[in-house]
């Protein structure tokens, strides 16, 4: 059994509420909420993989409203003892999942301004979300192989939220597609 997770139900409105092969889990916005939920779900039951589907900002401009396959997580919003940004006190600064694709950068804000890209880019990640690198690590912990698939929603600056709201219920169609193409679901 696999396990279809994302953070929010708008981004899975074009999926079934049952699709074959999978157990489905909404765990909220945010890392922490992500990190829970994801916690209890696999203390609960044992998954051959966990696939997280979603909608991210794109931070580097050579992304267009595509749908892509993360390789790995960054945290954008921590900061070591140094006052190093990205860097995290006790946890890995990078958690990779083992596929070819785009890093994403996760932290507890929706990122909507050019002020926060420019710190966020030279990070090297190309998307901005709010769970991917709590989902990576929890998974990782639990040894269970995850991939994860955003979908571009906003540019995440100039009032990105407007954007989202707008995007989100296509978002999940482009997700919808993916799946059904990669998974025969």
């Amino acid at each position: 059994m696999k396990l279809l997770v994302a953070a929010l139900e708008s981004e899975l409105v074009a999926f079934p509420p049952a699709l074959p092969g999978f157990d489905r889990l909404v765990t909220g916005p945010g890392k922490l909420q992500a990190a829970y939920a994801l916690t209890r779900a696999l203390d609960a039951n044992a998954y051959d993989e966990i696939l997280v589907v979603g909608t991210a900002g794109a931070i580097d401009p050579m992304l267009d409203g595509d749908v892509y396959e993360i390789d790995a997580a960054i945290q954008h919003d921590v900061t070591d003892i140094d006052g190093r940004v990205g860097q995290h006190v006790s946890l890995p600064p990078r958690v990779e999942l083992g596929r070819e694709g785009i890093t994403i950068a996760t932290g507890d804000h929706f990122v909507d301004g050019a002020e926060a890209v420019a710190v966020i880019r030279p990070l090297g990640a190309g998307l901005v979300d709010m769970e991917t690198y709590a989902y990576a690590w929890v998974a990782a912990q639990f040894g269970v192989p995850i991939r994860v698939i955003k979908a571009v929603s906003d540019r995440a600056q100039d009032d990105a939220i407007t954007d989202w709201r707008s995007t989100v219920t296509a978002c999940s169609a482009q997700l919808r597609e993916f799946v059904r193409a990669e998974y025969g679901v």
